[in-house]
């Protein structure tokens, strides 16, 4: 399978998610690429909730959110953590991005980023830290793989204000 690239129309998916800390519920809601036609979207991908370098990302992308929203760009971080896991790393850290749950990591291995991973020796199946930013016609307008989470947000909203016009 091909993984899609800048210019490429992005895979629509439906999934389960949980919207920001101050959103009512908790859980239980969807996430559809497509329900976000006529708008940019940044869609992230990282290996774990609660993880040192999955943290400090969120985070990250909570804080600069009131940026992304004054342009006109969704946020949405995805994993193959169940949602629950979601709705605890969410509260625990007030994000105010929408976490969209793969457990099936069908959507994943769509992107190209449910890859073979090496530690110490061992290999094994994970998330590769990548960020779209997709076009409001649903097309990848930017691709960041093997994200380093420093300095990322900063670059993905740079990214995203140029897209927003």
């Amino acid at each position: 399978m091909s993984v899609p690239d800048i210019g490429d129309m992005a895979p629509d998916f439906t999934l389960p998610g949980v919207g920001p800390s101050t959103a009512p519920g908790d859980g239980g809601n969807s996430f559809s690429l497509g329900a976000h036609r006529g708008h940019p979207v940044v869609l992230y991908f990282y290996p774990k909730d609660d993880t040192s370098g999955c943290t400090v990302e969120a985070i990250d992308f909570t804080k600069a959110m009131a940026q992304f929203d004054k342009i006109g760009v969704a946020v949405a971080g995805m994993s193959p953590d169940p949602l629950g896991k979601h709705v605890k790393f969410r509260d625990k850290h007030e994000l105010a991005v929408t976490l969209v749950s793969d457990e099936t990591k069908d959507v994943l291995q769509a992107y190209g980023v449910w890859v073979e991973k090496s530690m110490y020796g061992r290999k094994y199946m994970g998330v590769e830290r990548s960020t779209l930013l997709i076009d409001a016609n649903g097309r990848i307008a930017k691709a960041w793989r093997k994200v380093k989470v420093p300095g990322h947000v900063a670059e993905v909203l740079a990214a995203a204000r140029e897209l927003a016009g």
